[in-house]
């Protein structure tokens, strides 16, 4: 049966969903519903494999199966560095970049080495991030949204998670992860799509 209190995030990362679980705690604080994520549940499947081509494909994958498994409105997100001096990449396979396994300073390590000889005008990059919201009836609604900045010449700050330490704003003169959480909550590229998606989402929250 489906339960229209609960909004799940489907994910089974807990720190990468912190973001996702404060900026969706705010844009729904004034009404009576309870946000969990697919980890909360004992027997909760494992992630599905993310095959699409897109950020929006992957985000959909991921809603789908999360909402019926839970019944309840389920919410997704994929997203991706992309570096225009690098025809894209890592873009859709972020993750998956120099092997899954492989830890986030060892996939910056040979980014920047990539990028060692291309001057800082040519170090253009963005981080594009795309939202599904799945009903148990089937509905799905997407959103994708993009920081812009460029790659450091070295990774910068503790704060953050993935490609934060490299990813450099100009217009703060510095890089995502030496941002506090919360102002970085109100700028990145996760914060710029949920405020496209929250509403989409407090409308079927009202309507169950």
């Amino acid at each position: 049966m489906a339960d229209s209190r609960v909004v799940v995030i489907a994910s089974h990362n807990r720190s990468k969903s912190r973001e996702i679980e404060a900026l969706l705690r705010e844009g729904l604080a004034d009404l009576p519903v309870m946000i969990r994520l697919l980890a909360d549940y004992p027997d909760a499947p494992p992630p599905p494999e993310e095959n699409a081509d897109s950020y929006v494909g992957n985000a959909v994958i991921k809603a789908r199966a999360c909402a019926a498994f839970t019944c309840a409105i389920s919410f997704a997100d994929d997203a991706g560095l992309e570096i225009d001096a690098l025809n894209g990449m890592p873009g859709v396979h972020s993750r998956r970049f120099a092997g899954e396994e492989t830890p986030f300073p060892a996939k910056m390590g040979i980014l920047l080495e990539m990028l060692k000889d291309v001057p800082p005008e040519r170090r253009t990059a963005r981080f594009r991030c795309a939202v599904a919201i799945a009903t148990p009836d089937g509905a799905i609604y997407t959103f994708e949204d993009t920081l812009e900045g460029r790659i450091a010449d070295a990774p910068r700050g503790q704060a953050g998670f993935g490609y934060d330490p490299i990813f450099y704003v100009p217009s703060l003169g510095c890089t995502l992860a030496e941002l506090p959480a919360a102002f970085k909550n109100r700028i990145s590229h996760r914060a710029k799509v949920m405020r496209q998606a929250i509403p989409q989402l407090r409308g079927l929250l009202r309507e169950a």
